[in-house]
């Protein structure tokens, strides 16, 4: 199955299209690298990866200058479902969970 995102302006209540985004394994070995579209999504990735710890690292320098970098840690134990995981950002706080 696959790994997705989706960065939502928790302020305005809107995607946040542009936000570049690495997905890495554990040790900071980049697997795959894109930007939000215009829904502020990105789908499709992990088709392949093993079983193991991974983060998404976004680069909000723009978005939340406060929070130049967000970096989201999870256990992608199970490849046979599928993982979204969203990031709602504010100026000054974010916030994340294990989406459908």
């Amino acid at each position: 199955m696959t790994i997705s995102t989706h960065v939502l302006d928790a302020a305005r209540g809107r995607p946040f299209a542009g936000i570049a985004v690495s997905l890495q394994r554990r040790d900071g070995t980049e697997v795959a690298n894109a930007e939000t579209n215009t829904d502020g999504r990105i789908t499709g990735w992990g088709e392949g990866l093993e079983a193991g710890v991974y983060r998404l690292v976004f680069d909000t320098a723009e978005a939340a200058p406060f929070f130049p970098e967000v970096v989201l840690t999870f256990d992608y134990s199970d490849p046979a479902q599928h993982y979204h995981v969203p990031l709602l950002l504010s100026p000054f706080a974010y916030s994340t969970y294990r989406g459908s």
